[in-house]
């Protein structure tokens, strides 16, 4: 089990471009268990726990887990790893075939934008097309932690991250161990939660294997999620900064470092 870690969260819920969806809001259906299987495909020795796909995370094994990690995600597969709020699905942001897989298990209406997960600021340049001021002083205010930032996108990015809207909404999160695997990848993964359209996201390590069955390849067991607000998420592609989504990060800790950022709301309505 993993060693006092903190956990990120990445949870996401759009309905259009980057605006919030509230069909989380429906009552999981109820699933019936399912078995779990090891990976066909030749696993490291020593990675499969008694629970199949289920790896549980010790630190002595993380070498062999960033190398099981990198296997399956070569190979255009699906991680559920564990976050500050939910489990994630975790798949190469760059594999046009891993985004087709994530998009048809979640069942994902496309134009929906998947948010990324980097291990900091230095790994935007692989995402971002620009990083403006604003940018800069939330970063160095709220990161790692539960802070997406909208940024324009690199020109490149597969439509099915940005929804085609040309912005990719980026975060670092503050649990160490994903910020390793991050790491450990040299790229960013994505961070969608780990739940089907219209389901409540899971929690548990056998919480994902019973609503996904074989569809994900590997499922990282750190302990269960705690749950909580999701990210709070900021567009800083035009200025000023916009609010979009209140979460983890309050309105008004925003408005007392960047008192100029829009829709932030006021007494009496928004402003």
């Amino acid at each position: 089990m993993g060693q006092g870690n903190s956990i990120f969260w990445f949870f996401w819920f759009p309905s259009s471009a980057w605006e919030p969806d509230h069909n989380w809001r429906l009552e999981i259906a109820q699933l019936a268990p399912t078995e779990t299987q090891s990976l066909p495909a030749e696993p490291s020795q020593g990675i499969m726990r008694p629970m199949g796909r289920i790896w549980t995370w010790r630190e002595e094994d993380a070498g062999a887990f960033w190398d099981e990690a990198r296997r399956v995600l070569s190979r255009h597969g699906i991680i559920a790893v564990p976050t500050e709020t939910f489990f994630g699905l975790a798949v190469n942001p760059f594999q046009e075939e891993a985004l087709d897989r994530l998009f048809a298990l979640k069942d994902r209406s496309p134009g929906k934008p998947v948010l990324l997960l980097v291990d900091g600021p230095g790994m935007l340049e692989q995402v971002a097309r620009e990083i403006p001021v604003p940018a800069r002083r939330l970063m160095e205010k709220f990161w790692p932690g539960p802070l997406t930032i909208i940024f324009p996108s690199l020109p490149h990015l597969p439509r099915r991250l940005t929804g085609g809207a040309g912005t990719i909404g980026v975060r670092q999160p503050r649990q160490s161990l994903t910020c390793r695997l991050i790491t450990a990848l040299g790229h960013p993964i994505t961070g969608t939660s780990a739940n089907r359209a219209g389901h409540r996201p899971c929690v548990r390590a056998d919480e994902v294997a019973r609503e996904f069955g074989e569809g994900v390849d590997l499922i990282l067991e750190a302990g269960p999620c705690p749950g909580g607000l999701p990210s709070t998420i900021v567009d800083v592609t035009n200025s000023p900064a916009r609010l979009v989504r209140a979460g983890a990060i309050s309105p008004a800790a925003l408005a007392e470092m960047m008192p100029e950022i829009e829709g932030i709301p006021a007494k009496g309505g928004a402003r």
